[in-house]
């Protein structure tokens, strides 16, 4: 075997066969659904829990024009426009394949907000990073993009991103992560190495969402939520009031109103 089969016969230059826009009109028709554009700003929230929240306590509806064969579409009201939010999307190729539905039907900007376990520290969790770099420990980039170490965010969303950070708001600091398949399989080794880097925190879907977004222009920001230290420690897993909730709002809040324009 030259190659593994995961890096042999990619040509992220090369279009694809099968594209989101020819899935989603077959599922209109399978469903009957009346083609209608997302909101501009949609958010991913791989744990679901501020769909939960948002469902809970009456802030969001469904978006019945939402043809995935997948997910559900919620939208809801945040920095004063409406955003749309799809839960539970966890891993790399499934964000990629929302993302890829998202943008074909009107999304102008999306943010993915996931849990993540701390590798080096940056204090006691949780807190937030604005993911400027993800390491490509997964499969899905290396079909948007050619190999390398990383996948980068886009520089002007990440100075917006950066500068929208209110001081007196939940801890939120930037910095690189690594993007596992495989979170069962973080060994000490592995751990050790991406501390030797300075990469923060671990998580499932930055570094395919990053080379999804510089591959096809699509304007995309990845933030980790640390959570957790991998069940190391007691008390684990803890993110805040309302199941971290209102701090992600907050967070996620000033960065669709900074972003948004850019």
């Amino acid at each position: 075997m030259a190659t593994p089969p995961i890096l042999d016969n990619k040509d992220p230059s090369m279009p694809s066969v099968f594209v989101p826009s020819a899935l989603m009109r077959e599922a209109r028709r399978q469903k009957d659904i009346m083609e209608a554009n997302v909101p501009a700003v949609c958010l991913l929230d791989p744990d679901g829990d501020l769909v939960r929240h948002l469902r809970r306590t009456g802030h969001a509806r469904p978006f019945e024009g939402w043809p995935c064969y997948h997910t559900e579409l919620d939208v809801f009201s945040l920095a004063g426009r409406q955003v749309g939010i799809v839960g539970r999307a966890v891993g790399a190729s499934f964000a990629v394949l929302v993302a890829e539905e998202l943008f074909a039907s009107g999304c102008r900007l999306l943010i993915s907000l996931t849990s993540a376990g701390q590798i080096v520290a940056a204090g006691p969790p949780p807190y937030f990073i604005i993911i400027d770099r993800a390491l490509r420990d997964e499969g899905t980039s290396y079909h948007y993009a050619a190999p390398s170490e990383y996948a980068n965010a886009c520089p002007r969303l990440l100075k917006a991103a950066t500068e929208a950070v209110k001081p007196d708001g939940p801890r939120t600091i930037r910095g690189a992560s690594w993007t596992t398949d495989a979170p069962f399989r973080e060994t000490s080794q592995a751990i050790q190495a991406a501390a030797g880097k300075g990469i923060l925190a671990v998580e499932m879907e930055a570094a395919a969402l990053y080379a999804f977004a510089a591959a096809t222009a699509c304007k995309v920001l990845c933030l980790a939520h640390v959570t957790n230290t991998m069940a190391q420690s007691g008390a684990d897993f803890e993110k805040g009031e309302n199941d971290g909730t209102v701090d992600a709002l907050a967070v996620l809040g000033g960065l669709v109103e900074a972003l948004d324009a850019v």
